[in-house]
Formats: structure tokens, C-alpha cells, sequence
């Protein structure tokens, strides 16, 4: 029996291709791994997290109307190495986090960010044990 066996992307439907990249690489540093049209029209970008294999698919496809993304919906969640200094990093670029930063005894903890269109991403600073378990 095939099963699934690897989880190759995520989409996430977008407004304003061009901002939300921009978002993506200059807040969270991730890379442009390609960019396309699809078959339907639909604008394309995929990008990647360093340490990742999985891509993040951006489609911007205005026909099918505007996105209006829900409270609490969906969000992706990336591994930093210290909220702290991923905080000095926002406050460079004139951001800030959206909820948090918590931390636990054990010296994890996450944090929230909003993105562009209103999707959250979720920083998750592992424990002193190395685990990325967040709270």
C-alpha cells in the first residue's frame, strides 16, 4: 500500500505576493528555492528554511477574490535559537512580537509574530535539553 510518506509543502494563499516574501526572507531568513505560474495562473513562490527539507508554498491568485484569514486558523512554527535575540531582530527591523516571548523553567519557550494577510508564526526557543517542544 502507497502511503503518504513525506510532507513536501504547505501553501498559504496571499494578497501581496511580493510583500509577503519579503516578510518571509528578510524577518525569518528563509530562501527563494523557486517561483512560477501555474497551469490555472496562479503566481507561485516556494521558500525553505535553512535546516528544512519542507517548502512553503506562497500563491497569490486573485480570481478566486480576497484572502481574509481567520483569528487563530493556522500558523507555521520555526525554531530560533533565543527569543531574546530573535527579538532584538524584530526590533531592528521595527517589529515586535505579537504574543510573548514565554518562557518555561526549563529554558524553552515561544513566541508569536503576525505576518502579512494575518497568518501567525510561531518561534519556538528549544529547552536546555535541546527539545523544541516549546510550553
Amino acid at each position: 500500500m502507497n502511503l503518504a510518506r513525506k510532507l513536501l509543502h504547505t501553501r498559504y494563499r496571499v494578497n501581496d505576493l511580493e510583500r509577503t516574501v519579503k516578510f518571509y526572507r528578510e524577518v525569518l531568513g528563509l530562501q527563494e528555492v523557486r517561483r512560477h505560474q501555474s497551469p490555472r495562473g496562479a503566481e507561485l513562490v516556494f521558500l525553505k528554511a535553512p535546516d528544512s527539507e519542507e517548502l512553503i508554498e506562497l500563491c497569490c491568485f486573485p480570481a478566486s477574490g480576497p484572502v481574509q484569514v481567520q483569528p487563530d486558523l493556522t500558523h507555521l512554527a520555526f525554531a530560533v535559537d533565543s527569543l531574546e535575540e530573535f527579538g532584538r531582530h524584530l526590533a531592528r527591523l521595527g517589529l515586535a512580537y505579537s504574543d510573548g516571548p514565554h518562557l518555561n523553567a526549563d529554558g524553552g519557550g515561544l513566541a508569536f509574530i503576525d505576518a502579512p494577510e494575518g497568518y501567525e508564526i510561531e518561534l519556538i526557543q528549544p529547552n536546555r535539553s535541546g527539545a523544541e517542544g516549546g510550553l
